[in-house]
């Protein structure tokens, strides 16, 4: 063997063990070229270092490494990037091509056979499961997205993206099946709401949709004497942006009928995306901002703070929620955002609503 093909072998070798099925590795190439001399006692005699970097750049020509392009090098001539990904290792098919064959019936196999890493042992069970279900899905009810998730793959979360199941949200797409073949409903979450003393269901018209706890209860004492804006029948505790999970609730609760939904959050990049969310998710209601409720809190812009870290500031959102305003508002709403202010809901208290009496 050549001494370029011990360097090869060894270094191929030492890429295969750090090689996943499912994710690239970084890999620190000073680290690597140790781990070289440790084992050959010869390596400067035999100009080591020239031949470990064909090898790299061979590899790097097959597509195993990829450098990091950061601008750091490993020091020595010709130099070569710090830091590489060592690509996913593909794996020889695993699956018996007969097998398949007996579930393409339901299933088609095309993203497996050109991903053969995903044919791994755990995969194909949970196929197999999922085949036992389509076969008899007929006689199956609708049940939760967790209770299908269950059933089917032994975990409640699965099918759900988190950081226990990384790659279960993906399993249906890998495998070509929605979720409504599953017969899976998502269910909304339940909220806390508050009717006005003497209505009853069948009188609810008005909705107020508030983003924060405190001028929830606040609205609840303005509601009793009379003097919250709009004059709802029910107050919704929005709970932040949890209420676009739980919206869909609203019509398991109340009868289906038309209702005017007003919504008040914070005047800051969240609470425009909340809004704006809900009547996107929600073309068939009327949803609309709480524009005199809105107005109020713009007329407590001296107690502005800063905008809270890691708010998404969605341009589309902003605009979309600034076009409900006359123009010195808007002009006010900017001035906001230009500065990475924000005006929360909390300064809407018993007190303050005084001014507007």
């Amino acid at each position: 063997m050549s001494t370029i093909d011990v360097i090869e072998t060894r270094v191929r070798g030492f890429i295969a063990d750090i090689q996943h099925p499912k994710q690239k590795k970084k890999l620190n190439i000073n680290d690597l070229e140790l781990q070289l001399r440790k084992l050959l006692v010869d390596y400067f005699e035999m100009d080591g270092y020239s031949l470990f970097y064909r090898v790299i750049e061979t590899l790097q020509t097959e597509g195993q490494l990829i450098p990091i392009q950061n601008n750091q090098y490993n020091g020595r001539t010709p130099a070569l990037a710090l830091y590489y990904w060592v690509n996913i290792k593909v794996q020889a098919d695993k699956w018996d091509r007969l097998e398949m064959m007996k579930l393409s019936d339901q299933f088609d196999f095309s993203y497996y056979e050109r991903h053969p890493e995903w044919q791994t042992k755990d995969e194909w069970s949970r196929i197999q499961n999922l085949y036992t279900f389509l076969k008899s899905s007929q006689e199956r009810e609708i049940v939760s997205l967790e209770e299908r998730s269950l059933g089917l793959f032994g975990h409640e979360k699965f099918l759900m993206d988190s950081d226990s199941f990384p790659d279960g949200k993906g399993f249906l797409s890998r495998i070509g099946i929605s979720e409504d073949q599953l017969k899976i409903v998502h269910n909304g979450e339940p909220f806390v709401f508050w009717m006005k003393q003497g209505k009853e269901i069948k009188d609810i018209q008005r909705v107020l949709i508030v983003e924060n706890l405190s001028f929830f209860h606040t609205s609840i004492k303005l509601l009793e004497t009379n003097q919250l804006d709009y004059e709802p029948e029910l107050i919704i505790y929005g709970e932040g942006t949890k209420i676009e999970r739980s919206f869909s609730f609203f019509f398991r609760m109340f009868p289906q009928k038309s209702y005017l939904f007003y919504y008040a959050g914070n005047l800051d990049a969240a609470g425009y995306g909340i809004l704006i969310r809900l009547i996107e998710k929600y073309p068939d209601c009327c949803i609309q901002p709480a524009l005199k409720i809105y107005r109020k809190m713009l007329e407590c812009i001296e107690q502005r703070n800063d905008q809270k870290i890691g708010q998404t500031q969605n341009i589309k959102n902003r605009d979309l929620f600034f076009q409900w305003f006359t123009e010195e508002e808007q002009t006010l709403l900017m001035q906001l955002w230009q500065e990475n202010k924000r005006i929360p809901q909390e300064v809407l208290t018993i007190e303050t609503w005084r001014r507007w009496m």
